[in-house]
């Protein structure tokens, strides 16, 4: 494990991870698309799931004295290497005194960082998942979902799932799309016209999760909130989505835990001799600046494992470029 003079602080990093936990809530959806593996090497080779493994038909009937038929498949490999990202906040001595009475300066200060670490996760995976390279199958929505008159998202959604089911042999289980994209659902005709039949009160434009996942048919929607800042320092603010506005993503996301083998889209892998939490929180002292400064950081490196488990539809909104989330910093 690498040597460092800070010390660990499990008091504040109880409240980096409880405000982690409630991301989602913030608008940050990485860890439900890609769920932490916690793994003992830092760099090591992990599965890659054919889409033939999943697929197969064999003949099962055993006779007498005779062995049982054995699945003789082997799974290819792709290379992970977690790397380090973190954040650091100082806090002086003196304006600890001076805004004692006010908040508790380190309590921001951990607060701050843990926000900063989680942008930078955000827009990662973001790129691993919605890049243009990263293998995904992908097709234009017949309609954008903006052009509310004539707009069918559940056809476009239906579309992606006879790929899941022809081409690999999966049932989609989350959805996931930013807000906004979500929002124009809501005001779409057909989606309205579908829903009133098993929600008559629902409210055009109002929607709820519930009703959208019974109308989709997938067991999640995961939602991206989270924006950012793109504008230099000191220039007027220009904030952007972390996922693109104009792409929506039907996927079949791993349900957490240890089983690499599961048929899922990726993980976040996390090197736990150093970073034992998916966010490790320290301090120590800096002489020098009258300050203790405290850190947040993970080791991770976000990878997909099947691309065969998403499928991008292109086109979900006009006039919208919003962000792929890929040029940040």
């Amino acid at each position: 494990m690498p040597r460092t003079s800070s010390i660990f602080r499990p008091d504040l990093g109880t409240l980096a991870y409880e405000y982690s936990l409630d991301a989602a809530s913030q608008g940050f959806i990485a860890q439900q698309v890609l769920p932490p593996f916690f793994t003992a090497k830092k760099t090591a080779q992990y599965p890659v799931i054919p889409a033939e493994a999943i697929l197969e038909v064999a003949e099962t009937q055993r006779a007498a004295r005779s062995a049982y038929a054995r699945g003789d498949w082997t799974f290819e490999d792709a290379d992970y290497s977690c790397k380090e990202n973190g954040w650091e906040e100082p806090v002086d001595d003196s304006e600890a005194a001076l805004y004692r009475n006010f908040f508790d300066a380190e309590v921001v200060a951990v607060k701050r960082a843990t926000l900063m670490v989680l942008r930078s996760h955000e827009k990662r995976v973001a790129k691993a998942v919605m890049s243009t390279t990263n293998g995904i199958s992908r097709s234009a929505v017949a309609k954008p979902w903006d052009d509310y008159a004539n707009a069918d998202p559940l056809a476009d959604v239906t579309k992606a799932k006879k790929y899941f089911r022809f081409e690999v042999g999966l049932t989609p289980n989350a959805l996931v799309l930013d807000k906004e994209v979500l929002g124009h659902v809501s005001l779409c005709h057909a989606v309205m016209e579908r829903i009133k039949y098993t929600s008559p009160t629902a409210i055009r434009g109002e929607l709820t999760i519930e009703q959208l996942k019974a109308y989709f048919g997938v067991a999640n929607i995961i939602v991206a909130g989270g924006v950012y800042n793109n504008a230099a320092r000191n220039q007027p603010k220009n904030v952007e989505t972390f996922w693109p506005l104009d792409r929506v993503l039907l996927a079949c996301v791993s349900t957490g835990g240890q089983d690499l083998k599961e048929p899922a889209l990726g993980r976040t892998f996390v090197w736990e001799e150093d970073a034992p939490n998916l966010l490790v929180t320290e301090q120590y002292r800096e002489e020098q600046t009258r300050s203790d400064v405290y850190r947040v950081r993970m080791h991770t490196d976000e990878r997909l494992q099947f691309a065969g488990a998403g499928y991008i539809l292109t086109g979900a909104t006009t006039g919208e470029s919003g962000n792929d989330g890929f040029d940040l910093p």
